[in-house]
């Protein structure tokens, strides 16, 4: 039986999470071999600071990026992860990426070949045959989603570019889209990899186009049905509204109404090397890249009028000029920056650091990096450290990255499972607006007792993250070595009182690993 302990209130949330988590393993019976704790290690260790600093820069520390920290500093380690150009996967992982369909297959392809599927298949008589035609094509679609949400969690766990990969994370969010809704299925491996992730570090004007030209985020906001005499403000509205300039920023209905006349055309064709005919001066106005499509037979070249700016009617010009426009917007920059910093630095960031990012934004025409930087080198930042709670795709990431500590596993369903557990599952949010970015979503009781379990899957070793997913024999064991060099020169320095007294009265190396990653020091960053 684990004797209870004492309350705390730890900084960031005011509650007492050290008895609603630990307290969940009250009466919890782990069969183990007996345990002994280990002897410290005598190699120094970083300052707590720069510990907490390295846990919001990366998803989670673990051997390789402390060992790159203590190399480089923390000067140069914030130059090289605001480059995001060391990315390389570990050899046996890259290896897992490369092998699957959605990184080897042209989503140009596949789309054709998905749509001539559908369309065989409501030839075919209703009966058996349709019914198994259906469902192998829906498992297909299933099977492309399942692959690209292991890309992403491979990437996030594995990739050192962390700062890169939290990024991507972020603007997957930010300009989110579900993959159940049309084609998506199909479309959200390319979308995170071509649309997010190259611009992730880059300009927010380019990432802007990258999602406004990519046939996932025009599907799932309707612009594809978007047409001269059929107008849909869907994607417009969100443009503005969740996008780039963000609530009361004082454009109007008419603004929005005046933006989805120019995004009229802009949509996408899946029939391979098919274009329309088009009348002789709408030839070269017309544009195709992959499964994007720009038709001028169905675009409204009236001249608009948007946020007080003239736009002449000229095609996909209108919306460059449009999206220019919007981000230079002051708006623009504020609802930005203080989105960031609501996942970087505190559900309500101070203002003063807002102004300053939002002022690199401007000065530097929207370079996502310079505006991180002026975060990560702020003050605030500094004083934030240790308070900002985990989302779940955080908690998850980090905590394979402490407990498996750089060893690859096998098999990511575990992972997908507990996001989906979590209530944040890849690619599942059903509106546009993303998962929400503050504590107060994640910290229900259903939500810290789930945590809980995923903690006590991962300490045991039983989580099935080493099983191949090929369904061969596993090659390897999974229990986790918690109790290591990373642990005392990463961890074990900044853990609070009461955790450490959890630790101390664990009775098994299982009980002490899950005290360890349920622990409300686990659980902030």
């Amino acid at each position: 039986m684990i004797r209870p302990v004492p309350d705390a209130t730890f900084p960031g949330g005011g509650r007492p999470l050290v008895t609603r988590l630990l307290g969940l393993a009250t009466g919890l019976a782990i069969a183990s071999a007996a345990f002994a704790a280990p002897a410290p290690t005598p190699e120094p260790a970083p300052p707590p600071a720069d510990l907490e600093w390295l846990n919001r820069v990366t998803f989670g520390v673990d051997s390789a990026s402390l060992a790159r920290f203590e190399k480089l500093g923390r000067k140069r380690f914030l130059d090289e992860q605001l480059s995001g150009r060391n990315d390389a996967l570990p050899a046996l992982i890259a290896q897992q990426v490369e092998v699957l369909d959605v990184t080897r297959l042209s989503p140009t392809a596949v789309m054709a070949e998905t749509v001539a599927e559908n369309q065989r298949i409501k030839a075919i008589p209703e009966g058996d045959e349709k019914q198994a035609a259906r469902k192998a094509l829906n498992e297909r679609g299933n099977q492309f989603a399942y692959q690209a949400a292991r890309v992403e969690l491979l990437r996030a766990v594995y990739s050192p570019a962390q700062l890169k990969e939290q990024m991507t994370w972020f603007w997957l969010n930010h300009f989110s889209v579900f993959q159940y809704k049309a084609n998506l299925r199909w479309l959200v491996g390319d979308y995170a990899e071509h649309a997010i992730r190259p611009h992730a570090l880059g300009h927010f004007r380019d990432l802007v186009m990258a999602t406004l030209t990519h046939p996932a985020m025009l599907e799932y906001l309707d612009n594809a049905q978007n047409a001269n005499g059929h107008i849909n403000e869907n994607y417009a509205r969100e443009l503005m509204e969740l996008h780039t300039l963000g609530v009361d920023a004082g454009y109007t209905q008419a603004d929005v109404q005046q933006l989805a006349h120019i995004l009229t055309g802009i949509g996408v064709n899946f029939a391979d090397d098919k274009t329309p005919k088009l009348k002789p001066e709408w030839q070269a106005l017309y544009r195709r890249a992959g499964n994007f499509e720009f038709n001028p037979a169905r675009h409204d070249f009236s001249d608009k009028t948007l946020l007080g700016h003239a736009i002449r009617g000229a095609g996909f010009a209108e919306v460059e000029q449009a999206v220019d426009l919007i981000i230079r917007q002051p708006a623009c920059a504020k609802f930005i920056s203080r989105e960031l910093a609501t996942y970087f630095v505190a559900d309500a960031p101070p203002p003063a650091l807002v102004d300053r990012m939002a002022k690199t934004f401007q000065r530097t025409n929207g370079d996502i990096a310079a505006v991180l930087r002026t975060l990560f080198e702020s003050r605030e930042l500094t004083q934030s450290l240790g308070k900002k709670f985990k989302d779940p795709m955080q908690f998850v990431v980090a905590s394979i990255r402490l407990a498996y500590d750089g060893r690859p596993i096998a098999n990511t369903h575990p992972l997908v499972n507990w996001l989906n557990g979590l209530g944040e599952p890849l690619f599942g949010r059903l509106t546009p607006d993303g998962y929400a970015l503050t504590e107060a979503a994640w910290t229900g009781t259903g939500q810290l007792s789930r945590r809980f379990d995923i903690a006590r899957a991962i300490a045991s070793g039983n989580a099935g993250l080493f099983d191949p997913e090929d369904g061969s024999s596993a090659t390897t064991t999974g229990f986790p070595q918690l109790s290591s060099r990373l642990y005392y020169a990463a961890i074990e320095p900044r853990l609070s009182a009461p955790v450490r007294e959890a630790l101390d009265r664990a009775n098994s190396q299982q009980e002490w690993n899950t005290f360890l990653l349920a622990s409300p020091d686990a659980n902030y960053r």
